[in-house]
């Protein structure tokens, strides 16, 4: 059954098996066809060939059978202008991108480095998510990941990086790759994500010490929840509230929250705080599988999820009810802390909630990215392409799938606060996280305004230094599985 994505799909095999661009993140919410759904594509023919138009051919059929919005694709079109498959499936999809449907959502994969990544969080680079903020030219390190380079080098949240080179005669500031070619010319400096790969880079950490050193991106796994940081229990006035940071939903994530609630099971926790700030999204599987963890006083028969595809592929519809976990807690209010980064599977938890807890729920921080729709994986193993199409729509119990541009005007409550990297993520003082402890508590708040632009995915810009309402991920133009699912990722 192939994998579905909120933010990204796996594998569809043979449809028998089962995860962004822009500020945001095209994060994937990869779904399972349902068991019996669907039909085995039709084999290759003898002597096919991964000839550059065979591989846009082979797209246009999967598009023409899949593609969640039919009517926007052109009934032909010739691949001999395009250079690429990615840039013939932008062709096909260009309607749908126009409308705010599909913003780069559908796209070519390779199908090694996606499995390694969905599984375990596989990938290379320096092991560090940036942002950037275009009127200052000026980049920031996010997060950064244990046990790669990049945290042995001394980068860590709150780190701005000054210079990037190939070695140290070569430097070129931040400042001037901004005036040559801004965020592309920043994120080309700092190279392919292929282990070897070195840098020297000149930076600052939140302390203010300066240092350049150089440092070589190497093979690495992405942990989904922080063992820095990642789970927390904290002392909220009295109360004992749950803290856990999801960096994405893949495989490797769940035994992780299982093992995170079930520490607040023990300890009686029935406050939270989720902190979904960056997360692109990822498998669907996952995030249902957080939603039942939040959900120990649903029932059985209640709907957590609905997925549906186009009419021609509705036997795939498939309704998701809460499924007892042995971890699950029954919370009295949570607090989700989001941004523009905040995309498709980490969405589709939040949707699942709201109609439950939207009285003693809130979305804090800024809005998020608005893509209640994901992909299916459909594989063409002979030539490493696994092409992600947006094939279905995800809502809630209550309907609620139209939230493209964010989900801050679908819930009751929500609270405008700033992402402030000069202190660690979970710090009760950082400004996301003390408005989301302010809100548990009965603090009034500034509700989060405006909607997300669907080009940049970043809203009214508020920034003072390293504090920021709104940063922008950077992202490369053609980004690995790992900068697709966990946006930001070098």
């Amino acid at each position: 059954m192939a994998l579905r994505k909120s933010g990204s799909i796996l594998a569809l095999a043979a449809l028998l098996s089962s995860c962004g661009g822009g500020g945001g993140g095209s994060g994937s919410n990869s779904v399972s066809l349902p068991s019996g759904g669907g039909s085995t594509p039709t084999p290759a023919p003898a002597g096919t060939t991964c000839s550059l138009q065979s591989r846009q051919n082979w797209a246009f059929d999967q598009l023409d059978e899949w593609y969640l919005f039919p009517e926007t694709l052109p009934a032909s079109l010739s691949p001999t202008p395009y250079a690429s498959v990615q840039s013939y499936i932008d062709a096909l999809t260009a309607t749908a991108r126009g409308q705010g449907r599909d913003r780069y959502f559908t796209y070519i994969t390779s199908i090694a480095e996606e499995n390694a990544f969905l599984a375990s969080g596989a990938t290379a680079g320096f092991g560090i998510r940036l942002s950037y903020d275009s009127p200052t030219s000026r980049v920031f390190v996010l997060d950064a990941y244990e046990g790669a380079p990049a945290l042995a080098a001394g980068l860590d949240r709150g780190t701005e990086i000054l210079a990037i080179g190939t070695s140290t005669a070569s430097l070129q500031t931040v400042t001037a790759l901004f005036a040559q070619g801004g965020a592309a010319a920043v994120s080309n400096a700092l190279g392919p994500s292929t282990a070897g790969t070195s840098r020297v880079l000149r930076f600052r950490n939140a302390a203010g010490v300066e240092t350049t050193t150089t440092v070589s991106k190497a093979d690495y796994a992405i942990q989904p929840v922080s063992p820095r940081y990642g789970v927390q229990i904290i002392d909220n006035g009295g109360t004992m509230t749950g803290y856990v940071n999801l960096r994405t939903f893949i495989d490797s994530a769940e035994p992780q929250l299982r093992d995170a609630f079930l520490q607040f099971r023990n300890a009686g926790v029935t406050e939270l705080v989720i902190d979904l700030r960056y997360n692109g999204g990822g498998l669907v599987r996952t995030a249902e599988l957080f939603a039942d963890l939040l959900g120990r006083d649903r029932f059985a028969n209640q709907v957590q999820g609905v997925t549906r595809f186009r009419t021609s592929k509705a036997a795939n519809n498939e309704t998701r009810n809460f499924q007892a976990q042995a971890q699950s807690i029954a919370p009295t209010r949570i607090a989700f802390i989001t941004t523009g980064g905040s995309a498709s599977a980490s969405e589709l938890v939040i949707n699942a909630m709201i109609p439950y807890h939207d009285a003693n729920m809130a979305l804090v921080g800024s809005n998020t990215f608005g893509k209640p729709v994901g992909q299916i994986g459909l594989d063409r193993s002979a030539c490493d392409d696994r092409i992600r199409i947006v094939a279905f729509a995800t809502e809630n119990a209550d309907g609620n799938a139209n939230y493209f541009s964010g989900l801050a005007s679908s819930l009751t409550n929500s609270c405008q606060a700033a992402d402030d990297i000069n202190l660690p993520l979970g710090d009760p003082g950082e400004a996301s996280m003390a408005r989301a402890l302010g809100f548990l508590s009965g603090a009034a708040c500034t509700p989060i305004s405006g909607v997300l632009d669907s080009a940049t995915a970043s809203t009214t810009r508020v920034a003072t230094g390293r504090t920021s309402l709104a940063r922008e991920l950077l992202i490369p133009a053609q980004p690995t599985p790992a900068q697709r699912e966990v946006p930001g990722s070098f």
